[in-house]
């Protein structure tokens, strides 16, 4: 009876630290607005960017036709060295002048540190654009309302703190 009490109590102890440092995350409802292009439908890859540059991790992908990945070439050759498992962060692509609203999720220690997050674009037989809208992952920029504009098939990208 003893030992069934000490592994318990080891176990809710074990339970107890693992959540206390476990990583605490931080939610955002991005709202994508699309140009009015015309053409094959965009695919969008939310990514995000760590203080040297480079990809930390995929965010979202709007998109979910992975024949057309390898369009995004700056992401697509993150993806194949990484493997980053996309189940449950694709979604359908996004047509010119249509909207889009994900959920993206990062760790709450990366704000404020210098990490970035990107959105590049691909449509069929037209221009890639590996920035077609990138913002710092601030809590000033996120919750600006304006959001940041992009410079290819992205009008526009809003953020809305998801409690």
């Amino acid at each position: 009876m003893k030992n069934t009490w000490k592994t318990a109590a080891l176990a809710a102890i074990a339970l107890f630290i693992s959540t206390a440092f476990a990583a605490q995350t931080t939610k955002y409802k991005v709202m994508l607005q699309m140009q009015n292009y015309t053409g094959k439908n965009a695919y969008v890859i939310i990514s995000l960017i760590n203080p040297k540059g480079g990809y930390d991790k995929t965010l979202s992908v709007l998109g979910d036709d992975n024949e057309w990945y390898n369009t995004l070439k700056a992401w697509d050759k993150f993806r194949k060295v990484k493997k980053e498992k996309l189940n449950g962060i694709t979604g359908a692509s996004v047509a010119g002048g249509g909207r889009a609203t994900r959920v993206i999720e990062f760790e709450t220690a990366k704000l404020e540190k210098g990490y970035k997050i990107r959105f590049e674009s691909a449509v069929e037989t037209q221009k890639y654009h590996t920035k077609d809208a990138e913002i710092d992952l601030s809590s000033s920029a996120l919750d600006n309302r304006e959001g940041v504009k992009g410079n290819g098939y992205i009008r526009n990208v809003r953020f809305i703190k998801v409690q």
